[in-house]
Parts: C-alpha cells; structure tokens; sequence
C-alpha cells in the first residue's frame, strides 16, 4: 500500500505545486496567501508519503483530497483533478492492501514450505 499511496501523493506535490502557480496569476488571493496555503499542502503531501503505515495516515491522506478538491474554489480546474486524485487515492489504499495481503500470505506459504522441507 505504501507504495502505491505515495506515488499518488508526489502526484499530487507536483499539481498543488502548478496550481499554486495558476492561483497566483488568476485570483485576488495575495502571493503570500497562496504560498502558504499551496506550500503547507505540498509539505503535507511529501509528509504523509512517510506516515502512511502510523495510525492516521491514511485519514489524514483523505483530508488532503478534501482540501484538493476545496481548492476548486479558487482554481476552478481543480474540483476535476481533485475527485481524479481522489480516486487515485482511493484505488491506492484499496488495490495496496490487497496486494499488501497477498505478499503475506505468500511469505506465510514460504516458511511453511520451508519448515517443512
């Protein structure tokens, strides 16, 4: 899962990053504002890539989709990439622990093939 979760979160650094870009050229917000708003989010995003398997990690990851996608609000463009990142992270959390199960029983399969040998 982490793997997955945190491809999925230096995707969103990257388009955080850009539409902060955008924000500051298209709305009445100062410099300032965006830069902390968009530059908290992206320190967020390059945070949780290590917290994902600490409780919460995978909560807080959902309310970083949730600010993504209330940054629509100023940058229009980013309800839609917002609801994209957040089924992408969504298959990332679901797909991730399936895989994360199945290397389990796989390992588990292993050394008890080999305690058995």
């Amino acid at each position: 899962m982490r793997t997955l979760c945190a491809s999925t979160l230096i995707g969103e650094f990257f388009v955080i990053g850009f539409a902060g870009l955008v924000a500051m050229q298209t709305s009445d917000l100062s410099t300032g504002t965006v830069w902390a708003v968009s530059g908290t989010a992206m320190a967020l995003s390059v945070l949780l890539c290590g917290m994902l398997t600490r409780p919460g990690g995978v909560q807080l990851g959902w309310a970083l989709q949730i600010g993504l996608i209330a940054s629509g609000f100023v940058v229009p463009m980013m309800f839609i990439l917002g609801i994209v990142f957040a089924g992408l992270w969504w298959a990332s959390v679901h797909f991730g622990r399936k895989v994360d199960e199945a290397k389990a029983r796989f390992a588990a399969q292993a050394a008890a093939s080999a305690d058995a040998a």
